[in-house]
């Protein structure tokens, strides 16, 4: 009897999460949103059973009915059951985001769960089962035919249990072999031939050598909210105004939609790998960008307003050459809140360090904000009235742009202005339900998710702007400076000079709670989700909101794709899992 209430508790939990969404109908589809359910509480069953002892299933009872009842606050929000990777990311960093979602409203969809759970044994105990058979055979059959159901069924993972989804993702999703690393090979080649090279730039080779560095990885900036990009409003007039007078890249893609994983692809040239956790990447010894720079001559700084302890960070950015790394612990600040400090005070950290160096002595500055996350508060109001998430996002992105020209006034101030390669870009983007289900930035890879902007600006030496639209990755970042600055990338490294007029491939993953996999290909982006086997294939020339799936139509590419990205998956587990084959 216990389990079959659970069952109606599930039931009623993903009707809550479902109300008001748009969803796919077939004959599949009630077999594919509540199989998992089933299964479940087939499992309990089974332990119920094994144990048969009332206390201990109420007990478990209770602790279920629990968690799916969080769960439901969850997924209206975030459209996905929490799981081991979100977990490990809801500290106390997110205190202040997760506090904006405990509303009232919230709250009520909750109690429905918790008043369900009451309800169903006392409504059971007035039914007589017959026979227990007449309801698990068909729960069996039920479960047997539920994974192919799933693969019929777009259900953005809002199919998933609760408790399956948490189990599942605790355990490893990425099968590797030692054999499988293929440290040397060049994934950005394209597995299908058809795009043309595009915008040399190789002019540029040394052109920057001499010059202090400036590296800004703007915090959740999408390309699409900034008016470089086509927006109507801007929200970062002085990242505008920098614009002017650079190489503005079209396409660039991030690799992982989470910062600390994308920090590690743009610092040490390589791929992050799904079910890794930061800590994995302390033993990488690839020469970090800050390492090749320090060796030659550079002094190297980091200064993040957020906090090394987050996700593990300290691990990414400890012991890669530079002298100096300062989170909002020491930089202290006049504003501080759970993710942070304000950015005024970072700068006046960087710029004070800057003082410090001697006369003549080139640097290299790695400046990190955190203004552009979520929950967008800042210190001080911003421009745009905010009626929505969206726009409080928009203010919080022109308090990061205060901040970007605090820095290139201090520089200027300071005569150093023009002896200075600024490298600016988003880590990632920010999503707010361009597609269903998708907001935040670390749970799908649309666009929004991935597509930032990137600028290189040299005063100086590039005097108009230059608009580059053939496809690259932020993996490119620390070859692509090295090449201008005119020193040689180091081996180990797994992206390319973006200075090369070259087709490439920008290729992307997350795990945060689908397995999924992507790449950008010209004008081709494709997206593959692992657990169900489901491709998508956008032609973004003729669909940029990635709206018109033609996976259908394109069989080979498709399939050529996928094969790509598993082995590229896979090749990317085992360098990271086994310390010994990578480079």
């Amino acid at each position: 009897m216990r389990a079959l209430a659970l069952l109606g508790v599930f039931v009623i939990a993903k009707l809550v999460i479902l109300a008001g969404r748009p969803i796919q109908l077939s004959v599949w589809t009630p077999i594919a949103y509540f199989w998992q359910d089933v299964l479940v509480a087939l499992a309990f069953a089974l332990l119920d059973g094994i144990v048969r002892r009332a206390w201990f299933g109420w007990t478990l009872y209770a602790a279920a009915v629990a968690y799916v009842t969080i769960n439901v606050g969850v997924a209206r929000v975030l459209s996905s059951p929490l799981t081991w990777p979100m977990l490990g990311a809801a500290g106390g960093a997110l205190s202040d985001s997760i506090k904006r979602h405990a509303t009232p409203a919230n709250f009520a969809v909750m109690s429905v769960v918790v008043a369900a759970a009451v309800a169903s044994p006392l409504f059971l105990r007035r039914i007589e089962l017959k026979s227990r058979a007449a309801l698990i055979i068909p729960a069996l059959v039920l479960v047997a035919i539920g994974p192919l159901a799933s693969s019929r069924v777009d259900a953005i993972g809002l199919d998933r249990n609760a408790i399956m989804a948490l189990a599942s993702s605790a355990l490893p999703r990425i099968w590797w072999r030692s054999a499988d690393a293929g440290a040397d090979e060049d994934w950005q080649v394209s597995p299908v031939a058809g795009d043309i090279a595009r915008e040399d730039l190789s002019r540029l080779r040394s052109s920057s050598a001499g010059r202090n560095v400036v590296l800004i990885l703007l915090e959740s900036a999408g390309a699409e909210y900034l008016q470089p990009y086509g927006s109507s409003r801007d929200p970062m007039p002085n990242l505008s105004e920098l614009a002017r007078a650079a190489i503005v890249f079209d396409n660039a893609y991030a690799v992982y939609p989470e910062s600390i994983k994308e920090l590690f692809s743009v610092i040490c040239s390589r791929y992050p790998a799904m079910d890794t956790a930061s800590e994995n990447y302390s033993w990488i010894t690839t020469p970090s960008l800050a390492a090749v720079l320090g060796r030659a001559g550079y002094r190297a700084a980091l200064f993040h307003s957020g906090r090394f302890m987050y996700l593990g960070m300290y691990d990414v950015v400890a012991n890669r050459g530079y002298e100096v790394l300062e989170d909002a612990g020491a930089i202290g600040g006049n504003h501080e809140s759970s993710f942070g400090v304000d950015e005024p005070s970072t700068v006046h950290r960087a710029l004070g360090w800057i003082d410090s160096l001697a006369p003549g002595e080139r640097f290299f500055l790695t400046y990190l904000p955190v203004a552009g996350h979520h929950p967008y508060d800042t210190p001080e109001p911003g421009p745009f009235p905010e009626g929505a998430d969206s726009d409080r996002y928009l203010n919080a992105l022109h308090y990061a742009d205060a901040a970007l020209g605090s820095l290139i006034e201090g520089l200027r101030e300071r005569r150093l202005y023009d002896r200075t390669l600024f490298v600016i870009f988003g880590d990632h983007g920010q999503a707010f339900g361009q597609h269903e289900g998708n907001y935040g930035h670390s749970l799908f890879l649309y666009d929004e998710n991935l597509h930032v902007p990137y600028l290189i600006a040299a005063p100086g030496l590039i005097d108009e702007q230059v608009r580059v639209t053939r496809t690259i990755s932020l993996i490119d970042t620390a070859p692509t400076i090295l090449d201008l600055v005119g020193l040689p990338p180091p081996a180990g490294y797994q992206g390319s000079t973006a200075l090369e007029a070259e087709p490439r491939l920008a290729l992307f993953c997350t795990d945060y709670s689908l397995r999924l996999l992507g790449l950008r290909d010209g004008c081709w982006k494709y997206i593959y989700e692992m657990d169900s086997g489901r491709s998508k294939l956008f032609d973004l020339r003729e669909d940029a909101s990635e709206l018109t799936d033609l996976y259908l139509l394109y069989p080979d590419r498709v399939a050529a794709y996928r094969a790509h990205l598993e082995r590229w998956s896979s090749a990317q587990k085992a360098l990271i899992a086994n310390r010994g084959s990578g480079p």
